[in-house]
Order: C-alpha cells, then sequence, then structure tokens
C-alpha cells in the first residue's frame, strides 16, 4: 500500500510505502517507549513509596537494595521497641500500684476483715504473656502503629489509677490509724471505764495507756499541724496534732517535748518521748483520738495486731 501527495509550490508528489515491516517496527517502537515510559514511572513510585511507605513498597517487591532493606527493617524495630518501652513503663507503674494497694489495704481495712485478705508467696498458673493483635494482617506498619496506641492508652489508664490510688493514700495517711509507739511496749490500761489509780473509784478513761520505757520515742499517728505542745497539770508534757476529716490526737505524759505548735508533720514522726509526768503512776503514754470535739476509742483506729 502507497500514500501519495503533493507538497510545496512546485507541486512536486510525495510516496510512502506502508508495508508489514513498516507498521510492526512503528509498533515496535510505540511499545518500547510506553515500557520505558512505565519503567521510569514505576521506579520513580516505587522510590517515593520506599521513602513515605515502606509496607507498600515490600508488597510491591521493591527493595533494590540493601540500605533499602534496613532502613524498612529500621522503621519496624522502632515501632516495636517504643511498643516494649511502653509495656516497661506500664509494668512499672503497675508495680508500684500494688505496692500503694498493700499499703492502703493495711490502713484502711477493718481488723475483722484482715485475715481474710489473700496473701503469701503460694501462687502459680500458666504464663501467658500479654499480647496485640491487629484485625488487618496484611499491613505490618499499621499493625505495629495500632498495636503502640492500644498500649500507650493502656498506660494512660494505669497512670490515671496511679494518681487515683496516690491521691487517697495521701488522706488516709492523714487519719489516725497508726501507731502511737515505736518501740517495745505494754496495754496497761484501755479505753472506757476503770478503776482510777489514785482515787480507787469508778472513772472514765478517754484513751489508752502504752507503759513503755522512759524515752521511749512516741510518733505521730497520721499526718497534721501540732496544735498545741506544752504541760499541762493533768497531762503533764502533751502534744495535740489536728489531722483530716476534723481528728485530733493528743499525747501525754511525755518526758520531752520534740515539736512545736504550728509545726507540721508527718505520719511516723518522732514527736515525743515516752515520760512519767503529769498525773501518771509510772513511765507511759497516754493516747487519745477525737473528731469533732468527741472521744472515740483509739483501738478502733489501730492496726489488728496492736
Amino acid at each position: 500500500m502507497q500514500l501519495m501527495w503533493v507538497s510545496g509550490p512546485t507541486g512536486r508528489v510525495r510516496k510512502i510505502s506502508i508495508t508489514l515491516r513498516t507498521v510492526s517496527m512503528g509498533i515496535a517502537i510505540f511499545a518500547a517507549f510506553l515500557i520505558a515510559v512505565g519503567g521510569i514511572l514505576h521506579f520513580v513510585g516505587l522510590r517515593i513509596a520506599i521513602e513515605a511507605r515502606p509496607d507498600i513498597a515490600r508488597a510491591m517487591g521493591g527493595v533494590l537494595t540493601q540500605a533499602e532493606q534496613d532502613k524498612i527493617e529500621e522503621a519496624y524495630q522502632e515501632r516495636l521497641r517504643l511498643i516494649q518501652e511502653n509495656l516497661q513503663a506500664t509494668t512499672e507503674e503497675l508495680l508500684q500500684i500494688q505496692k500503694i494497694k498493700d499499703r492502703f489495704m493495711e490502713m484502711a481495712t477493718p481488723s475483722a476483715v484482715k485475715s481474710q485478705i489473700p496473701g503469701g508467696n503460694a501462687k502459680g498458673g500458666p504464663l501467658k504473656p500479654a499480647s496485640f493483635k491487629s484485625t488487618n494482617s496484611s499491613d505490618l506498619v499499621e499493625s505495629l502503629d495500632e498495636s503502640l496506641h492500644n498500649v500507650t492508652a493502656f498506660k494512660k489508664s494505669v497512670q490515671e489509677v496511679h494518681q487515683l490510688w496516690t491521691k487517697q493514700l495521701t488522706w488516709l495517711n492523714a487519719l489516725p490509724t497508726g501507731l502511737p509507739v515505736k518501740g517495745h511496749y505494754n496495754l496497761s490500761s484501755g479505753y472506757g471505764f476503770r478503776i482510777d489509780p489514785f482515787t480507787q473509784t469508778m472513772a472514765k478513761h478517754e484513751g489508752l495507756d502504752f507503759a513503755a520505757s522512759v524515752g521511749t520515742p512516741i510518733i505521730a499517728s497520721a499526718g497534721g499541724v501540732v496544735s498545741r505542745a506544752g504541760y499541762e497539770a493533768q497531762y503533764g508534757n502533751m502534744v495535740e496534732i489536728k489531722h483530716a476529716e476534723g481528728f485530733m490526737t493528743r499525747y501525754a505524759h511525755a518526758s520531752q517535748i520534740l515539736v512545736r505548735t504550728g509545726q507540721t508533720v508527718k505520719r511516723g514522726d518522732i514527736i515525743a518521748k515516752v515520760g512519767n509526768t503529769g498525773r501518771s503512776s509510772g513511765p507511759h503514754l497516754h493516747y487519745e483520738v477525737m473528731r469533732a470535739g468527741a472521744h472515740i476509742n483509739p483501738a478502733n483506729m489501730l492496726p489488728k495486731e496492736h
């Protein structure tokens, strides 16, 4: 087949023969051009994928060099490292919460049920480590990101619980539930009616008497502010401390006072030493607990073993 056309003012006739060979060569050249363009676009797209989404690059089978392979693996390892760090931090938070909970239970649980609290080291069972799984297994990076998000959210929840327990423990430390004597003692007189040691008549005793050697440390049974520290005829050397929720404690017959009025003390601080001052028949600590001005039995506030 021939094509003929006239060109220019001279009317020159041009001819071109279209043969099977010519058509085949044209198609081959055009196909090669398309392949070249496709290859360039694939290479450029793959380079972008490797930089932005290495998981897609891997799915395309386009990890071209060892450096690119290392870069993808580094992205995975970084996410796994973050997950591990969050899990470790969360585990440490849980251990702290356990310690706070144990302390809280020791201070707040009524004596009648304290013996029923599980305890000891006799524990067991198969080890089943915690796992975080993604529903989309085809995308490893998204799976790791989802796991990291879940672990981070869980860690935040644990931190909030830790803060709550810490706040509650701080509040409980301000209540007079601790023992007021540090060292050996004997409970020489209880709360309520008794025979007065001086008059030998029935009288009301509004505290507990802890018989101990002179100089035995007297400690604050809760945190608070010293509202009174000095000598009083009946109580001898005496310390009074105001606590949270309207509680007040009184420590009497001390040989020495170690705090001053207005001073802030913490639970367990040494505030005085056992003595035999005031209306006392021997060295001991007279300990009272009041709330809103009314006396209550201090034994109801003490740990079971005391």
